[in-house]
């Protein structure tokens, strides 16, 4: 087993990453949390069948409570109404203060039930238990949980840190191939942004079963890169902004499809590639740069173009959370490995965005 430490002073806490964990995540959440006695897990109706019973049992032989809360799956239930619900749900089981809440599950599973836990009650502890290679490299780690609405992606939100990250890489074994390669445009994300060496390790994987086996290094690695940045800036107020590298186009892409089209992953990667064309032209970025992320991207199986209008991104944008007043903050490669940001005045956007009627969907 690997540990990843996120170092937070009080709010501090490890990532555990390895094979067979799910069994004796139930005992180790009893004795990191020993006042808890009822443990909410909120999950969906994909993952819940395959895995909520298992986590049930382990925290019930630990002899603490564990009622089950369960929403559909899918982008489209990241919303209020369904946090409503949840909450309903806690309070019909009694949860109280001393109480907390575990996320099994992807991205989703982990917005809804950290939101839920950082505001129920005014806030009670959270446990990440991630199921997707998408949520155990990014979104499990540095406590930002949020809600969509209907203009836009995660606008109602709070930072609440988790107690713990509890990752068993067996789970990523029962992923269907798409949601596998999804997680892969973030680990694509942290080479790009952070670490040519891993950027270059990931083109020398020629199949899934290389993916897998090389599963919790990938995912150390990448934990590493965020915890050091979550440690610098937790509140996303400066070098943290580094992580939306492709999410300011990604979530646009996303949005305009009614989030039924592309998966986030899928989106993140067409960002990616779309922005660095454009930097590339404005002399930001090294030649050929979008060309190298657009071929690693492809190798797992990922979409790099989209035909979408301007207008399209505008709408989106004009409610990112990078942006302060009339200026947007972007998310800029240099090279592979090397990023920076660089603050652009609102009005000047359209000149990092696609021209029209250059992409067509890949």
């Amino acid at each position: 087993m690997r540990t990843v430490h996120v170092a937070l002073g009080n709010r501090s806490y490890e990532i555990e990453i390895g094979q067979g964990l799910l069994p004796h995540v139930g005992a180790k959440i009893h004795a990191l949390l020993p006042r808890a006695a009822t443990v909410a897990v909120v999950t969906d109706s994909h993952v819940g069948p395959l895995y909520a019973d298992t986590l049930c049992r382990g925290l019930e032989a630990a002899g603490v409570r564990a009622p089950l809360l369960t929403f559909a799956a899918g982008e489209e239930s990241k919303n209020l109404t369904t946090l409503g619900r949840l909450y309903e749900g806690l309070a019909a089981a009694g949860v109280t203060r001393s109480d907390a809440v575990v996320a099994l599950g992807g991205g989703v599973t982990g917005d809804m039930a950290g939101l839920a836990a950082a505001t129920f009650l005014r806030g009670i502890d959270f446990v990440q238990v991630p199921t997707s290679l998408l949520a155990a490299v990014d979104s499990s780690v540095g406590g930002k949980v949020a809600v969509d609405l209907p203009c836009g992606k995660n606008l109602v939100g709070a930072f609440l840190q988790p107690k713990a990250v509890y990752m068993d890489t067996d789970l990523l074994r029962t992923l269907p191939a798409r949601f596998l390669h999804d997680g892969m445009a973030e680990v694509i994300k942290y080479g790009c942004i952070f670490d040519a060496d891993l950027f270059a390790d990931l083109g020398r994987l020629s199949s899934d079963g290389e993916l897998l086996a090389a599963a919790e290094d990938i995912i150390e690695r990448c934990c590493a890169h965020k915890a050091r940045v979550v440690e610098e800036d937790e509140r996303e107020t400066g070098r943290r902004m580094l992580l939306n590298f492709g999410h300011t186009l990604g979530h646009a892409v996303e949005k305009a499809f009614h989030y039924e089209t592309y998966s986030h992953g899928e989106a993140v990667g067409i960002g990616m590639v779309l922005l660095t064309r454009r930097t590339e032209a404005l002399g930001l970025t090294e030649p050929g740069t979008a060309d190298r992320i657009a071929a690693l991207l492809h190798q797992y199986s990922l979409p790099t173009e989209v035909r979408l209008a301007q207008d399209d991104f505008l709408r989106t944008i004009a409610l990112d959370k990078k942006k302060r007043g009339d200026a947007l903050t972007l998310v800029v490669l240099r090279a592979i490995g090397d990023s920076f940001l660089h603050r652009v005045a609102f009005r000047e956007v359209p000149a990092y965005l696609p021209e029209e009627e250059r992409h067509d969907p890949v």
